[in-house]
């Protein structure tokens, strides 16, 4: 059992939760000469809904904002951290982060956000953080501001 980690995923969507979380992140990364993945994971569960829209060029401006947002935070490598990977993909954001790309890149940390949903929004569209916990293989750091 290693006491280090190598590839550590957070999740980055704009809140004050994910902010804490990358500061979080940061500061384990540079303690372990870690990969910092900074994610944002579009639902695409919105888009499908409205697809007989062309609804096009609204997941293009979502694309476009996500990948901005994580530009912003790729100021990571300024704090001294040489490796800083930007990933932005469609899907669930429990499922893709857990599933998809902690596998993908050997993620033996993923750290995210205490969610601020209250108890009837929990029960209707579950919690990203609930089941970032629950279904990953590897280390989950929740960090609260």
């Amino acid at each position: 059992m290693s006491l280090t980690y190598k590839n550590i995923i957070v999740g980055i969507d704009g809140s004050k939760e994910a902010e804490a979380a990358f500061k979080k992140a940061v500061e384990i990364a540079k303690r372990n000469d870690a990969t910092l993945h900074l994610v944002n994971i579009i639902d695409s569960r919105i888009y499908s809904a409205l697809e007989a829209y062309n609804f096009s060029e609204e997941e293009k401006r979502a694309e476009e904002f996500a990948t901005s947002l994580l530009e912003d935070y790729k100021k990571a490598e300024t704090a001294g951290i040489e490796n800083v990977n930007i990933i932005v993909q469609y899907g669930s954001p429990k499922s893709v982060i857990t599933q998809d790309i902690a596998k993908k890149v050997e993620a033996d940390l993923i750290i995210c956000g205490a969610t601020g949903l209250n108890a009837v929004e929990r029960f209707l569209v579950g919690s990203v953080t609930t089941g970032i916990i629950r279904s990953a293989d590897c280390d989950v750091l929740v960090v609260r501001p």
